[in-house]
């Protein structure tokens, strides 16, 4: 196995990080879409949306993988919506969940 081949495990697992719960909201307003179009897209309940936003659950695979897709995507269009806000304090990044 090359070393390339080898860190493809590794990079899958950084791709699939989730940005804190304030963020991932910041980044579906700053796009103009409602937790309904996002609920849509990944293939779950307006519910599960709001409560990744809020911090209450986790997504789990395969619409982690989804939404971890999306907000990568969604912070490449919108960076200014993954800085701190003034006044806020610093999210810690999540951690476990799968």
């Amino acid at each position: 196995m090359s070393e390339l081949e080898a860190l493809k495990p590794v990079d899958a697992l950084l791709d699939n990080v989730l940005p804190p719960p304030r963020v991932r909201a910041r980044l579906r307003l700053a796009a103009g879409l409602t937790q309904k179009d996002v609920a849509d897209a990944v293939g779950v309940q307006r519910l599960a949306v709001v409560r990744w936003e809020l911090g209450q659950s986790h997504p789990r695979r395969p619409h982690r993988d989804a939404y971890a897709h999306l907000l990568q995507r969604l912070a490449e269009r919108f960076p200014h919506a993954t800085e701190p806000r003034r006044g806020a304090p610093a999210s810690a990044p999540e951690e476990g969940a799968g």
